[in-house]
């Protein structure tokens, strides 16, 4: 008898782990953007995927019925291939990966659509194909695949091929980035070495840990977060006390407005021609080292860290995901000092959590969507355009109760950047990316909202009697635009380059100072507490914070990112690579030594204050810590 050699036969297991194995890859590459630098990252990035295809899947086998293994086959497959789509459209607006936080963030969802169709493309769809070829395989039975209940001989060995290849990825994962599973404030690096679906488990595991933090926290957890404090407390600067005492307090956010664009031109065409004008006014504080210090949480972020000089957390927004801690606000305080307190923000009010958590923190007065008569032409993305957010808003600070302290947040500068015909006061840029090109524009039309708000804001008889302060929120274009900017900027975007690309502008106007100035001094968002109160003489020596008064001559100069890159005045950590601060070239990473351990002692004390909720542990008023007696009482 001729004995033929003949394939063998495949399973609908097999092919469901191939087919999301392969477009797994493939994602990492054309919407991922991950590299790699050797032969092992690379084969790393290639097997992660597999380990968890391999358990996930092999429940399947568990089932005796054959219907059953197919329908569950199918249905793992569409899961986990929706988990694939999310990632890759969330990571082409945040250039970040999901975590469990960001799903439990509901009630941003109604207000994204715009923000998310602009990053889900047509060719999308090819990654559910395989999806429809698995149905189209169970129902018709191909002669070339099995689709019997496998023996308890072929079941054992699968899973123990499955957990191998767990191992394996592991081990080789560790001895290329040793301590991996401690950084999990870098989700790339976890998602490149462990892969997308592993990472969900272990983000799910984090949130799991953080959550039990709370419940098992007490006074004694914050004793050396208190130190760290005080040993970094620097003494805010004597010349600028109370140089603002009693005057109104005017922040506007600036949303997505980085400080690249400032005295810099598009094409030819001026793109900040009024903020050009504040750096050169005589009564203005420019500063043009100033850095957004955001993650995840982005403008709600960036609130959280102006009203507590803390950080936010590595995941999610400390808006949704703490707000019921207690906090020693900014806003509270001037609350104490016979301040009223009020945001201002055309937008629905539950959108980041806003209505509750002002009032934890106190603010007298919410003024939301509500609060404005959004006219034809006048809505904007999730809300209201700029120029008539601010002429109703400068209605609404007239009628408040003086001293005041007024919070405004911009809208219109918003990715996908979008702007009517009639808005449009420059012309797109001409790059590969239409989000750069329309930036240029929406950026444009803020800068003249700015300045109609100052013209507004002396019309009404405000301006005199107070100091406004401006700054960016985070950034508006993310790494995936880097070719872009490099077309832009006319020089490569190195991870030195990023990292500088996250200055934002920074503000200090106080009409009457006549001593306006630029400063360059490496600071962030963190300092903005500390700076603000300083400047309204309200001392403020035993708030638990962070952050540094900017005039201050023992301020460190330096600024931590949330994601662990570090910036002084000297040196740029980024990318596991240290730089030198004015050349960008590389230099020894000793050199960056000290800032990098003390970026991972400060955002660790950070988180255990708010996965702890430890200053519910702490007496503002003495700067003392209380006893868990008290607490219990």
């Amino acid at each position: 008898m001729d004995k033929r050699w003949s394939m063998p036969k495949l399973s609908l297991v097999i092919i469901a782990i191939a087919f999301l194995w392969i477009k797994t890859f493939i994602a990492y590459h054309a919407s991922f953007n991950i590299s790699t630098d050797n032969f092992m990252q690379d084969l790393i990035l290639f097997i992660n995927p597999v380990s968890f295809l391999l358990l996930i899947f092999g429940v399947s086998l568990l089932f005796k019925k054959e219907k059953t293994r197919n329908i569950y086959v199918i249905v793992t497959s569409f899961i986990l291939t929706g988990i694939l789509f999310a990632n890759m459209v969330f990571y082409r607006f945040f250039n970040d990966f999901i975590t469990l936080p960001v799903l439990f963030q509901t009630n941003n969802f109604g207000d994204l659509g715009g923000s998310a169709m602009e990053n889900i493309y047509v060719t999308d769809a090819l990654y559910f194909v395989d999806v429809l070829i698995l149905i189209v395989l169970a129902k018709y039975k191909p002669t070339f695949m099995v689709f019997n209940e496998p023996t308890k001989l072929k079941r054992r060995a699968y899973f123990l091929v499955a957990i191998a290849t767990f191992f394996l990825n592991l081990g080789l994962a560790e001895t290329e980035r040793p301590q991996l599973l401690t950084r999990t404030f870098d989700r790339e690096m976890l998602v490149k070495n462990i892969g997308t679906y592993n990472y969900h488990i272990y983000d799910v595991y984090l949130q799991s840990k953080q959550s039990a933090q709370r419940a098992l926290a007490d006074s004694n957890a914050l004793t050396d977060v208190h130190n760290y404090v005080e040993a970094n407390r620097a003494e805010p600067n004597s010349e600028f006390t109370g140089i603002a005492e009693g005057k109104n307090v005017i922040i506007v956010e600036l949303e997505s407005v980085q400080d690249f664009v400032i005295n810099n031109e598009m094409n030819g065409e001026v793109i900040t021609p009024f903020l050009n004008e504040l750096t050169q006014d005589e009564d203005t504080i420019y500063f043009d080292q100033f850095y957004h210090q955001t993650e995840q949480g982005k403008t709600s972020d960036a609130e959280f860290i102006l009203d507590n000089s803390l950080y936010g957390t590595p995941r999610g927004a400390v808006f949704f995901t703490h707000s019921g801690n207690e906090y020693q606000t900014m806003s509270h305080q001037l609350n104490d000092e016979g301040y009223f307190t009020a945001a201002m923000h055309a937008n629905n009010k539950s959108f980041w959590n806003r209505d509750i958590m002002y009032e934890n923190f106190t603010y007298d007065r919410f003024y939301d969507l509500q609060d404005y008569v959004v006219g034809e032409g006048d809505a904007v993305n999730w809300g209201m355009k700029d120029i008539p957010f601010f002429e109703q808003s400068v209605d609404h600070m007239t009628e408040m109760e003086q001293p005041f302290f007024s919070k405004m947040i911009t809208l219109t500068n918003h990715h996908p950047f979008y702007l009517d015909e009639e808005d449009k006061m420059i012309e797109e840029y001409d790059s590969n990316s239409g989000t750069l090109n329309r930036y240029f524009q929406t950026v444009r039309y803020t800068d003249e909202s700015v300045k109609l708000l100052f013209e507004d804001l002396k019309e009404s008889g405000l301006y005199e009697d107070s100091i406004i302060i401006m700054y960016g929120d985070h950034y508006g274009i993310s790494e995936n635009h880097n070719t872009a900017m490099s077309q832009y900027l006319e020089r490569e975007i190195t991870p030195y380059e990023s990292a500088e690309l996250q200055q934002v502008p920074f503000f200090v106007h106080m009409p009457g100072y006549g001593e306006g100035e630029t400063i360059s001094k490496v600071t962030g968002q963190i300092d903005l507490k500390p700076t603000i109160l300083n400047l309204l003489g309200i001392e403020d020596k035993e708030s638990m914070q962070f952050g540094q008064d900017v005039f201050s001559e023992e301020n460190d100069n330096m600024t931590i990112f949330r994601d662990g890159r570090v910036v002084s005045d000297e040196f740029v950590y980024a990318g596991e690579i240290c730089w030198d601060k004015e050349s960008g070239e590389e230099v020894d990473k000793e050199n960056c030594r000290s800032i990098i351990d003390k970026a991972k002692d400060e955002l660790a004390f950070n988180d255990e204050i708010i996965y702890g909720d430890l200053l519910r542990f702490y007496d503002n008023k003495n700067g003392k810590l209380l006893e868990n007696e008290i607490i219990e009482e």
